[in-house]
């Protein structure tokens, strides 16, 4: 399926947010996330479905200043 994930276009196999971070290798506990511009929170990511042409974004911490 095609969705969009930190603005660039791409297609995953991934049926719902925890599998699409696993599909990408990134660690959960590591990153934010939303759908759509809705933040979700760790908890509901293995609940919160993925349809063609959503629109993820996710965020890593970054250290400095």
């Amino acid at each position: 399926m095609k969705i969009t994930v930190n603005g660039e276009p791409m297609n995953v196999s991934s049926d719902n947010l925890a599998a699409l971070l696993a599909e990408l290798e990134l660690e959960q506990e590591l990153v934010a996330t939303a759908v759509n511009q809705n933040f979700v929170r760790a908890k509901d990511r293995g609940a919160t479905g993925l349809q063609a042409g959503d629109q993820v974004e996710i965020l890593t911490p970054r250290q400095g200043g």
